[in-house]
């Protein structure tokens, strides 16, 4: 059975958020890199997003935000990524991948918790 975030705090998490265009994205990510809450960050362009917003269905251009961080963020980077986010309700969701390498696992965790 796979391990959660919950039952391995060293688990590395994809971070996921849409964002309205290129510079909200590039700003949002610049912070979290520079908080150490994520170690890596990529920016999607071209992302079409449809959905339901108050009985009205909307169809958004968009950019994908992918964070790479550890389980031990999570608390931290959700409530920064909803604090810094422009949209009402932002999309926040975690991964957590059963396999990755393992020194790049080992890099991504020491960017997110190192104190420089």
């Amino acid at each position: 059975m796979p391990q959660t975030p919950q039952d391995n705090l060293d688990a590395m998490l994809l971070v996921i958020t849409s964002l309205p265009s290129m510079d909200t994205a590039k700003a949002l990510a610049k912070d979290l890199i520079e908080s150490r809450l994520a170690a890596c960050v990529q920016l999607q362009e071209g992302i079409q997003s449809l959905y339901r917003w108050e009985g009205k269905i909307c169809e958004e251009q968009e950019v994908l935000l992918s964070a790479k961080t550890m389980a031990t963020k999570w608390a931290e980077i959700s409530a920064f990524i909803q604090d810094k986010h422009p949209y009402d309700l932002p999309e926040i969701l975690a991964f957590s991948p059963e396999q990755y390498e393992y020194q790049y696992g080992k890099w991504a965790k020491s960017e997110v918790n190192s104190k420089s």
